[in-house]
């Protein structure tokens, strides 16, 4: 987005990668939505950025992260998502029974009474570590191998990515619901990028979902063949999601 001309702005989020907060690894989507917020806040505070044209953009959880906060927040004038996902209905839908839900909360329930009389925190793995623990493991999955390639082998690894996931955090995201009030709350005029290749991260079903959610709907793009983690850095269908992008933030912001 730079490259095409625009202030351009990314930040590690809290607790995790780069930035600060205690207890790391925590995935509170409440704290990623005021991450966002701040964010706009920090470029509200430069002297070059024109407070009338800011925009938001989200990829993957991120997507819904950042049209929860837009919700609320009028100063973004347009939001963009690229392979959104409801990360809530994510790790709903992931639980396997009828009863899982109220299982895990039950267990976390516990492990917090745990920590609370000074146990240890617990740490698990978002994903397997490497393609030789997924195949140990026998994931057959594409997308989550697609994941495994992205995250733990690829030339965007980071030693600032540890893999691990607090625990307890997972109550938080099966709580939350990125797209509750979109149809009363969501003003700003909208652009999904998806990418065409169906897969179990079902994020062409929740852009769909937003999109028709939305009151000012204004694009819904397919960038065909591709799949949710291609969409990250593979040129070729990443481009074209840049390309629209693009398009539609000069149309709304310039």
């Amino acid at each position: 987005m730079a490259q095409q001309g625009f202030i351009a702005l990314t930040y590690d989020p809290s607790y995790q990668g780069e930035s600060g907060g205690k207890p790391r690894y925590l995935e509170d989507p409440y704290a990623r939505v005021e991450d966002v917020r701040c964010a706009l806040d920090f470029l509200m505070t430069l002297p070059y950025v024109d407070e009338g044209r800011v925009g938001v953009l989200g990829i993957c959880a991120g997507g819904g992260y950042a049209v929860n906060a837009a919700l609320t927040e009028p100063r973004f004038k347009a939001v963009g998502t690229v392979v959104p996902v409801n990360v809530g209905r994510a790790f709903r839908q992931a639980q396997s029974t009828p009863n899982a839900v109220r299982q895990t909360l039950e267990a976390i329930g516990k492990h917090r009474t745990a920590e609370a009389r000074g146990g240890e925190p617990r740490r698990d793995p978002w994903i397997p570590g490497s393609l030789a623990d997924a195949e140990k493991a026998g994931i057959e999955d594409a997308d989550l191998l697609d994941a495994v390639k992205f995250y733990r082998t690829s030339p965007w690894h980071t030693e600032n990515s540890t893999n691990r996931l607090y625990f307890r955090t997972i109550s938080l995201m099966l709580g939350f619901d990125a797209f509750n009030l979109v149809p009363q709350l969501l003003t700003q005029p909208l652009q999904v990028v998806v990418g065409g290749r169906l897969g179990t991260t079902f994020s062409f079903g929740d852009g769909k979902t937003l999109f028709e959610l939305a009151p000012n709907k204004k694009d819904f793009f397919v960038v065909e063949g591709a799949g949710h983690y291609e969409m990250y850095a593979k040129s070729e269908y990443v481009d074209q999601a840049v390309e629209r992008l693009a398009a539609f933030y000069n149309s709304h912001l310039r």
